[in-house]
Order: structure tokens, then sequence, then C-alpha cells
């Protein structure tokens, strides 16, 4: 057997770590404005990777309306009686359906649980057909292009470069109100991501079942393997000359004790009842239901989750996969909500979605292309259900929100979007514009979907 020595073993042991678990157990310095919370919330972004054709997820069933929508559409469209009806007041003589595959959502939304921001996307400044065309409105830059607008999305930056997410200035500007929390604000099941980076805060990276443990360890004291965690536990803890050596332990050190802390308090979580599917998302959201389960025994009071699915950059084969995909996010986003229910704890949760952008509402045969406003969903006991936010615009090719094959303008920027959940979560009036750079570009801060 090789001896490693204390450098080699550091590399070999815990690099890893570094980017699997990086919590924000402790912290040494308070920033930011207000007091400790004395409640608790959770948001919960569910993130749908590709570009979600949206408008295939909430359709107007109006006779009207629907042919508009038909001829758009082409040999894409929902049949009209498939549509699963939903019954939003104030809509005029203009009714809608979401997709047959989302009867989890629809039973959400008509029993008030659930509402829809329509046509939302990011925007620098309000935008009208006239001002894209002839130059005189300011837009985000590289539109259309996946990584760009998934960025514009997390960052809400507009023009401006920027390293850090709307949810990272969250968690920066309440840091001096979670002192206590034993785990992280940000955290995320599905990797790295730059809505929940921060200047000061650091996102905790975990699997989608949970903690992420360190390879070649164990916690029973008769393994060979716990000696081994033992002999590095003591390769962290020693003295080093170098602040980088001292850095590169102190991570791992806050690795083990992050996974630790949080895994033993996953293992005494309640017994949830909720069924979840068998899918990466229902398990990401299943691995989110047992850490709200097990808040107070972490002393969480403000958390925000990253998770995601993907598959819906639908170019090809649009009718035979987009069926399963939102059937899926209907499924594990109904699972989840009925857990909170559970656990007594769903006017304190939040979920919500966001994708790269809509899709054409032109067909190129076998699916649809990149385009730029869509439909998003938000679930939980404190949104004020059962109601259409924004406005849903007339799906006419060539129309007025249309520049080219059905990319819609959106009508409400997704500044406003991340600015609405902000203020529920406890971030004051005054420092939403930090959370979100672009919001005094619009008149209305708040979209009115959340009950304070």
């Amino acid at each position: 057997m090789k001896t490693l020595n204390r450098r080699d073993f550091l590399r070999t042991s815990g690099a890893a770590a570094v980017f699997a678990a990086t919590p924000g157990l402790a912290y040494s310095q308070v920033i930011g404005s207000g007091g400790a919370f004395d409640d608790y919330r959770a948001l919960v972004c569910v993130f749908l990777f590709g570009g979600n054709d949206s408008f295939n997820m909430l359709v107007p069933n109006s006779n009207a309306e629907y042919g508009l929508y038909a001829a758009s559409r082409q040999n894409l469209a929902i049949a009209q009686g498939d549509l699963l009806p939903i019954t939003p007041p104030g809509q005029g003589s203009v009714t809608y359906g979401v997709h047959p595959s989302m009867s989890g959502f629809q039973n959400l939304f008509e029993t008030g649980s659930a509402a829809i921001v329509t046509n939302v996307g990011p925007l620098i400044e309000p935008t009208t057909k006239d001002s894209f065309f002839n130059g005189t409105a300011t837009l985000p830059p590289q539109l259309f292009s996946h990584n760009d607008q998934q960025d514009q999305w997390a960052s809400l930056r507009g023009n401006v470069p920027s390293n850090t997410g709307w949810a990272g200035r969250m968690a920066d500007l309440i840091r001096s109100g979670v002192t206590e929390q034993q785990m992280a604000t940000n955290a995320s099941l599905f990797g790295a991501n730059l809505m929940q980076s921060a200047d000061e805060t650091v996102a905790y990276v975990m699997g989608p079942g949970g903690p992420l443990q360190f390879e070649g360890f164990s916690l029973d004291p008769d393994s060979i393997l716990f000696q081994q965690r033992e002999a590095f536990r003591r390769i962290v803890d020693a003295q080093y000359a170098s602040v980088y050596e001292r850095g590169f332990a102190d991570v791992q050190r806050r690795a083990i004790d992050a996974a630790d802390t949080v895994t033993a308090a996953i293992d005494s979580a309640p017994i949830i009842n909720a069924t979840f599917p068998q899918s990466q998302l229902g398990t990401q959201l299943s691995s989110i239901a047992r850490l709200i389960a097990v808040r107070d025994q972490l002393e969480m009071k403000r958390q925000i989750f990253f998770v995601a699915a993907g598959g819906f950059d639908s170019h090809d084969d649009q009718n035979d996969n987009q069926p399963g995909l939102l059937a899926d996010i209907s499924d594990a986003i109904a699972a989840f909500h009925a857990a909170t229910v559970e656990l007594g704890i769903d006017d304190s949760v939040t979920t919500f979605t966001q994708s790269d952008f809509g899709r054409t509402l032109t067909s190129n045969g076998d699916g649809t292309d990149h385009a730029w406003g869509g439909n998003q969903l938000v679930i939980g006991g404190a949104v004020a259900g059962r109601q259409l936010y924004g406005n849903y615009p007339l799906l006419d090719i060539g129309g007025a929100e249309d520049v080219g094959g059905g990319r819609m303008i959106p009508s409400t920027s997704a500044d406003q979007y991340a600015a609405t959940l902000a203020k529920w979560f406890g971030i004051p009036d005054l420092d939403l514009d930090i959370v979100a750079p672009n919001l005094s570009n619009f008149a209305q801060r708040d979209l009115g979907f959340m009950i304070s």
C-alpha cells in the first residue's frame, strides 16, 4: 500500500469537496441590513433547461383565441378538447386550459395554491415591437442564446457584467438575520449555479438525494475508512504557515462538518407520505422536503433551493417528448406541495419555475426554435392563486408582440418576477433594486402574486 504524505492526502481526498460541498455554516462577519428573522420562509427555483414551450403549457381555449393559437402552432397545437380547463377570474370572454399532461398542476391552480405569470422574460426596459425594430430599445445581449439567457435569468444583469446572481445577492442582504443557521441560505441540488453566486455568502451544493460525502470515508468506528477519515481530520486541523494551505484546509473542514450536520438532520426527519415521481426532479424535490422537515433542528429561517430538469430544447420530436416533460413538472411540483401541506409549512414555502426562454409559435416541422417570452408557474400556500398575472399575448404570427416566427416580446420582466418573490422572502423594498437591478425601469415593482 502506497503511503501518502500530508500534501498528497489533502489533494486526493478532499479536492472534490471544494466543488461538491461548500457550505456557509458559520459567519464570522455580519453584513447586510435588518435584524434576525422570527419566522421561516423558503423559495424553491425549478429551472427547466433548454427553453420550455410554455405556450403549449398554458393555452387559450375560447374559440377565437384558440383559432389564432391553432393557426400559429400548426402541427404542434394541442387539441382544444384535450386541454384541462382552468378558471382564472377577470379574463373577460377569454378562457384558458393547461396541457393535458398537467392534471396535478390544474388541481393546484383550481384550489388556489398556484398561479401563472404570463409572457415573462429578461428585459432591461419596457420594449415594444416598434422599439425593438427601430433600435431604440435597450435589449438584453445575445437574445435567443441558451447560455446568455440562462445567465440573464440567473443574474438579471442586463448589459452589465455580473458574477453574482439575484438569489446570491438576497443571501448577502439578509446575512445579519440568519447568523444562527447551520446550513447556508442558498442550497443547490443541481450543481453550482450563477443564480446563487454571491459576493459574501457561499451556496451549499449537494447531490439530488442529499449531501455528498467524501469518498473513502466512513462514520463506522470499526471501519478502516473511519480511521482514514480521522487521519484526514487531523491533517486539516493542523497549523499551516501558508494562507493558501489554511484556506484549503478550512474548506475541507467545513465540507465535512456540513455533510455530517445536514446528513444527521435528514436521517432524523419524519416520514413524508407524499408520493414523488421517480425522476431526477422528483428526487430533488423529495430531498428538499426532507430538509425543510428538519428546518428547526438546523435553526433555519431563510432558504433558497435550486433544482432543475433538462430536455426542454425541443427542436425535434416535441409532440413525443413534451407530454412526459410537462407531466414530470406537474407531478413533482404537486407532490412537493402536498409534502409541505403534510408538514404544515405550505404557507412558508414558494416554488417557482424559470427557463431559458419561450419557444417559437411556428413549427419547424418537428419542433420549435428559440424565442423569448414565456409563462412561469408559482406554487405555494402564500401564493394569491387561481390567477393569471401579466398580459397573455394574442398568439398571432406577425401580431403586436411577435418579433419573428412567433417570438413574443415579454410584457413582464424577469426583474419584476424576481422582485415579487424577493419581497415576500423578506427583502425590504429599498433593497429590491440590488436584487433586481433593472427594476426601476418598470412601473410595477410587485406583480401581486404573493400574499405578504
